[in-house]
């Protein structure tokens, strides 16, 4: 069981973090940006309220348009470059936040995997675990 917070800092540790409360969810998403992304078959995202981060540092925004029509914004260290957060600019409160930076990595354990339709053949899900074959509603 984690102890809140948990801090989390980037690559260069010019941009900290503090997680505050437990994520409500941990999904692991194969599609295909995601993969450049993470240079790895998937990326880790943990949602979590706005509320619930302290953030210190510098940070940029870059976005692009969503296959549902939505945009989808980043926060980056503005010197190293690594993803501290995603967020729908229509809901900048309910955060993506990419947890594999954070000290204690114990509660990045996804109950789904969304976007399965574009994972990569080699990569074997989990037994057990809720896939997705596009994004959820």
């Amino acid at each position: 069981m984690a102890n809140y917070p948990i801090s989390g800092a980037c690559q260069c540790g010019k941009v900290t973090y503090e997680l505050l409360a437990p994520p409500k969810l941990v999904v692991a998403c194969h599609c295909k940006e995601c993969q450049k992304l993470s240079t790895s078959a998937f990326s880790i995202t943990a949602m979590v309220d706005l509320a619930d981060l302290k953030i210190s540092g510098d940070l940029s925004e870059w976005s692009r348009m969503a296959d549902s029509g939505n945009r989808s914004a980043a926060k980056f260290c503005s010197t190293c470059g690594n993803r501290i957060y995603h967020f729908d600019p229509a809901n900048p409160t309910a955060i993506k936040l990419k947890p594999s930076n954070l000290t204690d990595t114990s509660i990045i354990q996804p109950v789904a995997h969304i976007w399965v339709s574009e994972k990569q053949e080699w990569y074997q899900i989990p037994e057990g675990v809720k896939t997705f074959d596009k994004q959820p509603s």
